[in-house]
């Protein structure tokens, strides 16, 4: 089969190598998925580069996230058999023992149980290899900063697919929902989700803009994936009690936050790692995955739309499309046939 192999950190269109190498084989309490799609996601875009908080041991084949057919299944296995549709993410094991990436980026992978779980019908491949990481990640975050019915959510990042995700939940947790994107492209995206409000990220006066919407009261949760020169501007947003959380830093730069400001504003910072949570509370975590898979499902959640989808052979070109953030809508890698 083919796999793309990394052996060295550096831009993705450079180190990327597409191999064959010989064909898996699944062992105890693991199945053989046939890959379909792999979304692209930042967060991998990250681990193939070397900047992720866990780096894989070299040589390693990328690909956090993707969706597929399972050819076979390993003794023990039970609840999957071989031709369910699956969706697959993650690290393998404890993450920064195993050092592993599922390596979702060929055409044949070999995964735990706990990292798969089934798609529902009515649900395409390429769709369900869009849903996982985002709607997870921002599932635990919204879950990490309380938020209630009737409450403000502030979003930063919201074209993005953890953004994406965080504005639906948003929504369908009965909060109003306030969007920051940084272009046209993606706060329509946004709104689309169903963001109550879109603002554009880039604009002056835009603590001025938010406060408009809010009032006196003040945001009660925002919801962080970017990080850099945004994160104290939006806190500064925030109201009596509110939540800041922290999912992450695609601006590239990790912000320092003055501690006298949760302090005056009576209010919190708090991380939402989803490799952490996984690892110290897997049945919380597994219970989510299936849970949002299931409103998938029923149509009350969706992904963003695909603005770009790239052959195994350009999967370099692919990621470095991701890091540059610069696209509007999700970007996939398309491996096996509809």
């Amino acid at each position: 089969m083919r796999a793309t192999v990394i052996r060295r950190w550096g831009d993705p269109r450079e180190t990327f190598e597409l191999e064959e190498v010989a064909d898996p084989a699944p062992g105890p309490g693991e199945v053989l998925i046939a890959v379909h799609t792999l979304g692209c996601v930042f967060g991998d875009a990250l681990i193939s580069t070397g900047k992720y908080q866990v780096q894989p041991t070299f040589p390693f084949t990328p690909g956090a996230e993707c969706s597929g057919t399972i050819a076979s299944v390993g003794k023990g296995v039970t609840g999957f058999k071989a031709g369910d549709r699956v969706a697959a993410v993650g690290f393998v094991g404890k993450s920064r023992e195993t050092r592993r990436i599922l390596g979702g980026c060929c055409e044949k992978l070999v995964a735990p149980l706990r990292n798969v779980v089934k798609i529902p019908d009515g649900v395409g491949l390429e769709e369900a290899a869009l849903f996982r990481s985002n709607a997870e990640t921002s599932y635990l975050g919204l879950q990490e900063g309380r938020l209630k019915e009737g409450e403000t959510l502030l979003v930063l990042g919201a074209g993005g697919g953890t953004g994406f995700a965080a504005v639906e939940l948003g929504k369908a947790m009965g909060a109003f929902v306030i969007a920051s994107a940084s272009s046209q492209e993606k706060r329509d995206i946004a709104l689309k989700a169903g963001a109550d409000v879109a603002i554009d990220t880039r604009a002056a006066d835009w603590r001025a803009q938010v406060e408009a919407v809010v009032g006196e009261k003040g945001v009660d949760v925002v919801y962080d994936p970017v990080g850099g020169n945004m994160s104290e501007l939006a806190f500064r947003t925030l109201g009596y009690g509110g939540r800041f959380v922290v999912i992450g830093f695609a601006a590239g730069t990790i912000p320092k936050l003055p501690l006298n400001l949760p302090l005056m504003k009576a209010s919190s910072v708090v991380g939402a790692n989803l490799l952490r949570a996984w690892e110290a509370e897997p049945e919380r975590i597994r219970r989510n995955a299936i849970y949002l898979m299931d409103l998938l499902g029923q149509g009350k959640l969706s992904t963003p739309p695909v603005a770009r989808r790239y052959s195994l052979e350009r999967a370099g070109e692919a990621y470095a499309d991701v890091l540059s953030g610069e696209t509007a809508g999700r970007i996939v890698v398309s491996i096996g046939a509809q």
